[in-house]
């Protein structure tokens, strides 16, 4: 095959995987199975996760995964989205700067309920987002997933509200 003939089926197939790119930009969005998953994972970066996505999505082995059970996945998950969450951490993070480091606020409040924080665990989810706001908003410049891997760190260390990082 010539040089250009191969350049062409190179950049062919670089545009093929252009959908599958759409879903391999944010954080767990590959999905937890499937043979992309398996065969890259632990892979940082975008390359890995657009390879992970186009592996699972090209062959249908994610689907059937799925519904069989198997390569890592289960029949009894539930369909998660982070982008609710993004989306109001990116709208209000000095809104929500000020309510953490206060330890109450509209804006806390508001987060509190997107991650449907039980009511008996909310003083301790404001309380350890009060104590730990330099994990949380490391820089003035923090960005919205610097926000959700610093709370997600926050509240895996802590027992009572481990629960609540699949939800962020």
């Amino acid at each position: 095959m010539k040089r250009s003939s191969l350049n062409a089926v190179l950049v062919a197939a670089a545009m093929a995987a252009l959908p599958f790119a759409a879903q391999a930009g944010g954080d767990d969005d590959v999905g937890t199975c499937g043979w992309g998953s398996k065969l890259w994972d632990g892979q940082v970066g975008l390359a890995p996760k657009i390879l992970a996505a186009t592996t699972n999505g090209s062959s249908g082995n994610q689907t059937f995964a799925i519904t069989s059970g198997t390569s890592g996945c289960t029949q009894d998950g539930t369909v998660k989205s982070n982008w609710k969450l993004s989306h109001f951490i990116d709208g209000n993070k000095e809104k929500l700067a000020r309510d953490m480091s206060r330890g109450s606020g509209e804006t806390l409040d508001a987060l509190v309920q997107l991650l449907g924080v039980s009511e008996q665990d909310k003083a301790a989810f404001v309380q350890s987002t009060r104590d730990n706001m330099a994990r949380i908003f490391p820089s003035a410049e923090a960005s919205t997933q610097d926000i959700r891997v610093g709370l997600r760190e926050v509240l895996a260390a802590n027992d009572k509200l481990a629960g609540y990082v699949a939800r962020i």
